[in-house]
């Protein structure tokens, strides 16, 4: 069993950064992938970022390359995604997700490999 709870949302700036931190309790956290998505208002949740379970390979959806960084710290079971040049249309509510599957970039995208999600978080950009 794993329990997620994300922080580190807020009101940002276009062009601003910022932090969104992951913390998941159990013992096993290491051994999972681990991925953001969000939710803008009236639209299905999407896929943002993610993770495999050694940190090693990450997957990032084509609009937030180069702009977000996701990152883990197995050590202190935490996932981190680094947020710069925000664009309004980042705002969203933001969750993270664990899972236990065999790590790709085509199936760290979808939402059905992932087992466990955090309450999420808001981020809002304005212009």
């Amino acid at each position: 069993q794993v329990q997620l709870v994300e922080s580190g949302g807020g009101l940002a700036q276009a062009g601003g950064s910022l932090r969104l931190v992951c913390a998941a309790s159990g013992r096993t956290f290491r051994r999972y992938g681990l991925g953001w998505f969000r939710q803008a208002p009236g639209k299905e949740r999407e896929f943002v970022a993610a993770s495999s379970w050694s940190g090693h390979r990450t997957t990032y959806e084509d609009s937030v390359k180069g702009r977000f960084t996701i990152s883990r710290d197995n050590a202190k079971n935490a996932v981190i995604l680094r947020m710069s040049s925000l664009k309004p249309e980042d705002t969203a509510v933001y969750y993270c997700a664990a899972g236990t599957f065999d790590y790709s970039d085509s199936t760290a995208t979808f939402k059905d490999v992932y087992d466990y999600w955090g309450q999420g978080t808001q981020v809002t950009v304005t212009s």
